[in-house]
């Protein structure tokens, strides 16, 4: 049995949701009204069924996040948010917090849930104790080595998913609590203020400044395209797209790139398919460079640190078009040497250049050749390196020129004696249709003229569904292997586009037949103050769990664990690591003892507006610590 390939897309809102679908999505995440973990991005449930509806015509799938920690008087609400999920046909639910899984388990409620990606599971040990949660899919870290991902395989038999493209934490997820520290914002509860995209100084203990004024712990964007095939190898069902919070432009280009992608994967390897249905053909060619990134990384996949960081800015870089070669003494007129051939600028693209510490941006006015013309920028320079992070005519490509996604239907014909018709019509999914007519009694005088009109009547779209006759036979004999004088019926082109349409209004009335997804139910019997499945194996689950209720306190007790601490969010223990990452800041700027002998990794100190934060660097494990200073 052939293996299911996911393409996992984000959507801030159901238009955007619907537009990844069409781009070749085989699922869609979107936030329903509250606990989505973007605080912007939340659709009321009504909205949440209006793109299940059209996801299911391509047995495409909805799942929605409902994966912030939950106060004690938030746990009732949220369950009649899952329960409203499930009524409105989401195919899965993405959760964080225990509760909701102890809650499904207790009263029933029957739709798949997937462990998020703040569950930070990142061990084979981890994904094992969410599966014996009933979680059906682990959403993994991002900062794995593929070495991990399959030891993670190898351990659990629920499906896995992975981030492929998108913006990165520098934490691992789920686990950073430097929001909060600052600003009273939770960032596991959807209201981080991204602080790790902030500049800041950074120092020794004895106060000597070693950089200033940089981005230090913001990351590059993920681009995964070109691992894909050895991520489904080692075992990953799902490929996520980041960006609930990004534009529709960015999730049609960011989708459509990464569906041919997995198309070419699938049409190589004869064990993997796709996940849903409907072909994708026509509109506009993507390009991911010419979308929101901050240059690209492939991060920790092969177990290796390379430049991850970057460092001179969070926005959006683009795609490098060149160097100034001329600039004008007014700085509104300038002339770049391309970086490469085939550079097109177009009237109102964006560029961004790097001018000291700083990311400055204009817009082009007016662009002729090599020459763009604009506002005055003071800090250009001559031998500045331009990027352009807006494209104006690609935009207008992606707005305007939409690919078409259809699910193919075949289509059999057989005229029986009496020119009776019979029309059998099978999707790719597995639904049939089948139609009856009376032909009339009317001798086509041009067979080969009326045979060719069916065969163009009867293969064309109609709806979402593009037809094409795969047999014609005459009293049961294929048209090809009987006489040519065998009398065809005279069929006029409405007769048998009427037919068409009512096939496809015969296939509308039976659902698509979506490929089955994996689904555990969660089985938990616990209650408040029951004790623990296991005395004999005691484990401690400390802020870093994250339990924020009294039901997931009971959850971790019941499977063996001693409440140390509630979340940071409730406790604000004074000695708690406010974020552990891969990312290491030593390694980034060459300072790390295994590239340079004699160094030792004493910590050092991130300064921002006054406030100072402690890095650590444990060394044995490899990971990076941020605490308060």
């Amino acid at each position: 049995m052939k293996r299911q390939l996911e393409l996992l897309a984000p959507a801030r809102n159901c238009d955007i949701g619907i537009a990844a679908i069409d781009c070749g999505a085989d699922a869609v995440y979107i936030a329903g009204p509250d606990f989505g973990a973007r605080q912007a991005a939340g659709n009321s449930i009504g909205e949440i069924s209006r793109l299940c509806r059209h996801a299911h015509q391509f047995g495409a799938r909805i799942f929605v996040t409902l994966n912030t920690i939950l106060y004690d008087n938030e746990t009732g609400y949220a369950i009649q948010l899952l329960k409203g999920y499930r009524d409105a046909g989401a195919d899965a639910v993405i959760v964080q917090d225990l509760a909701i899984a102890a809650a499904a388990a207790e009263e029933g409620i029957d739709i798949p849930l997937h462990a998020s990606t703040q569950c930070a599971i990142r061990t084979a040990e981890q994904a094992r104790f969410y599966e014996s949660l009933g979680f059906s899919r682990l959403v993994l870290e991002r900062q794995l080595s593929i070495d991990t991902i399959r030891d993670i395989r190898k351990a659990v038999s629920c499906e896995l998913e992975f981030f492929v493209h998108g913006a990165l934490c520098v934490c691992y997820s789920g686990q950073c609590y430097l929001s909060e520290k600052i600003a009273g914002r939770s960032a596991n509860r959807g209201e981080c203020i991204q602080a790790c995209r902030s500049r800041y100084d950074l120092a020794d203990t004895d106060g000597h400044i070693i950089v200033r004024n940089k981005s230090l712990l913001s990351l590059k964007d993920l681009n995964l395209k070109d691992r894909m095939k050895e991520l489904a190898d080692a075992g990953i069902t799902s490929f996520k797209i980041e960006g609930r919070l990004k534009s529709i432009s960015y999730v049609k280009n960011v989708t459509r790139d990464y569906s041919i992608a997995l198309d070419n994967i699938v049409m190589a390897d004869d064990r993997y398919c796709r996940a849903s249905f409907g072909k994708v053909s026509g509109g506009f060619t993507p390009d991911t460079g010419k979308t929101f990134n901050r240059g690209y990384t492939d991060l920790y996949i092969d177990g290796r640190r390379h430049s991850w960081a970057s460092l001179n800015s969070t926005r959006s870089t683009g795609e490098e078009i060149g160097t100034v070669s001329f600039l004008n003494r007014t700085k509104d007129m300038l002339r770049i040497s391309p970086a490469h051939n085939g550079i097109r600028l177009n009237n109102g693209d964006g560029f961004v250049f790097i001018a000291g510490s700083e990311t400055v941006g204009f817009r082009g006015d007016i662009c002729s050749g090599n020459e763009i013309r604009c506002k005055p920028v003071p800090e250009l320079f001559q031998g500045a390196k331009i990027f352009r992070n807006l494209d104006n005519s690609f935009e207008r490509e992606l707005e305007k020129n939409m690919p078409v996604r259809e699910i193919a239907v075949g289509v059999r014909i057989g005229i029986s004696e009496g020119f009776v018709l019979d029309v059998t019509a099978v999707s790719e999914d597995g639904r049939t249709a089948d139609i009856r007519e009376n032909a009339g009694d009317t001798v086509a005088s041009n067979r080969d003229r009326m045979l060719a009109v069916i065969n163009s009547q009867l293969s064309k779209s109609t709806g979402h569904y593009r037809f094409h006759v795969s047999d014609l036979s005459y009293m049961g004999k294929s048209m090809d292997g009987i006489a040519p004088d065998c009398p065809v019926p005279l069929m006029p082109a409405s007769f048998l586009n009427s037919i068409r349409r009512r096939l496809a209004e015969m296939l509308d009335a039976v659902p698509c037949r979506q490929l089955p997804m994996l689904h555990l139910k969660p089985a938990m019997d616990i209650q408040d103050d029951s004790s623990p499945a296991d005395d004999s194996h005691r484990m401690v689950a400390d802020y870093r769990m994250n339990i924020a209720n009294r039901t997931a306190a009971a959850v971790y007790r019941h499977k063996g664990f001693d409440i140390a601490g509630m979340a940071y969010e409730i406790g604000h223990p004074a000695d708690a690591e406010l974020m552990r990452s891969r990312y290491c800041i030593r390694h980034e700027l060459g300072m790390c003892p295994k590239q340079k002998k004699g160094l030792r990794a004493t910590p050092l100190m991130l300064i921002n507006n006054g406030r100072s934060l402690t890095v650590g660097f444990d060394c044995r494990n490899c990971e990076m610590t941020i605490t308060e200073g």
